[in-house]
């Protein structure tokens, strides 16, 4: 014996212009003040400081990711440039990484950077 429920099946909450949190064909991605927050981060220290305010009122984990990642480059650079030539040279290498961190952060996605990504997220674990 099938049952036929009587109720009414619930309409979606209609989403406004530039309101991409309820619509169902965006697959989860990251959308809005999230995505900006994690932008923003790796556009110098200023930006990663302008990043982090933000993320007190906007906490998700996908900021968090990046702002990790963005301030594990900052201080790798930053440490590089210490070093005359060869890190000059690495510089290069960090530039690279930033790049791949970057997009993937316009993209919507968490990807880390490569070789010391593993590390960023470990020891910077004080961003929460």
């Amino acid at each position: 014996m099938k049952y036929h429920s009587t109720d009414k099946p619930k309409q979606q909450k209609t989403s406004h212009a530039g309101d991409n949190n309820n619509d169902p064909s965006m697959n989860n991605d990251v959308y809005g003040t999230t995505k900006i927050v994690a932008i923003v981060g790796y556009v110098t220290l200023i930006g990663w400081l302008v990043a982090i305010v933000l993320h007190d009122k906007h906490k998700s984990s996908f900021t968090t990711f990046h702002l990790r990642q963005s301030l594990g480059l900052i201080i790798t650079g930053a440490l590089l440039a210490l070093v005359p030539l060869i890190g000059w040279l690495m510089n290069v290498a960090v530039f690279l990484a930033w790049l791949y961190a970057i997009y993937h952060a316009v993209q919507g996605r968490q990807e880390k950077v490569p070789a010391l990504g593993d590390f960023y997220q470990k020891h910077l674990d004080f961003i929460k």
